[in-house]
């Protein structure tokens, strides 16, 4: 599928998605299933990157506002889609604030401590890895910027949609989701096998070489002449032996 019908099937689905809200405002019970199957795994995601294995506990909590105050709402799908994360982001706060006063096993993602970096886009930083490993690393990251980059990436939200779910302008939600990206990429790049070439070129498969075999001494009439002529190497070789014995290990053998 080439990227044009992609965007084309897309706005087809957005189409179905806003009429169905309308109709879900209205009861329709249908139209109401076909948004809670759209929007509720992007607020798992979501609430479990704040909240962890609770995750469900506060997306339930959330759902029965949303299908409570569904018929007051006034707003588009994607204003909808925010809407939810807001009352999703107000429900995993005080999943926090009740699990804070009372022993807790898990660290809460408030301790979660990562330095922060310059920006990189999503697809760099998430592209080829799971979405269980790209949540649990941006679990990792400072809170302002796990929360950005989940609502721009996991919601979906534009930077002005995601300000309002979190209180902040626009450009600051920017700022935060660009330096969580770019924190990602770096941990993935860091996580990278590094293989050299010369490790991954593959063996050799000549004979193993064999060290030089001293080739006997010439007869000799006279066995006293042999055994000297053996035991003198010629004199032009002499230079040579010298320098290798002088000159120490070469490069090659220093790495």
């Amino acid at each position: 599928m080439t990227k044009a019908e992609a965007r084309a099937e897309h706005a087809v689905k957005e189409d179905e998605l806003g009429r169905a809200l309308r109709a879900a405002q209205k009861g329709d019970e249908a139209s109401f299933r076909l948004l809670y199957r759209d929007v509720q795994p992007r607020l798992l995601r979501f609430a479990g990157a704040l909240v962890g294995a609770d995750a469900e506990d506060v997306t339930s909590e959330a759902w029965l506002q949303i299908s409570r105050d569904l018929p007051s709402f006034r707003g588009d799908l994607d204003g909808f889609r925010g809407w939810t994360a807001t009352i999703t982001r107000h429900r995993a706060l005080d999943h926090l604030r009740r699990r804070s006063r009372r022993p807790a096993t898990e660290l809460p993602v408030e301790e979660l401590v990562a330095i922060a970096a310059e920006g990189d886009t999503e697809s760099t930083a998430l592209d080829g890895i799971a979405t269980g490993d790209a949540l649990r690393l941006i679990t990792e990251l400072p809170r302002d910027q796990a929360e950005a980059v989940l609502l721009r990436v996991v919601m979906g939200l534009d930077a002005k949609s995601a300000g309002r779910v979190l209180g902040k302008r626009a450009g600051a939600v920017r700022t935060a989701s660009y330096r969580g990206l770019r924190r990602l990429a770096e941990r993935l790049a860091s996580a990278a096998p590094d293989v050299s070439p010369a490790d991954s070129s593959p063996p050799e498969t000549g004979p193993p070489e064999t060290a030089p075999q001293e080739t006997a001494p010439p007869e000799s009439a006279d066995p006293t002449t042999a055994r000297q002529e053996a035991a003198e190497p010629p004199q032009d070789a002499l230079p040579a032996h010298r320098g290798d014995i002088t000159g120490g290990p070469g490069a090659e053998g220093v790495r």
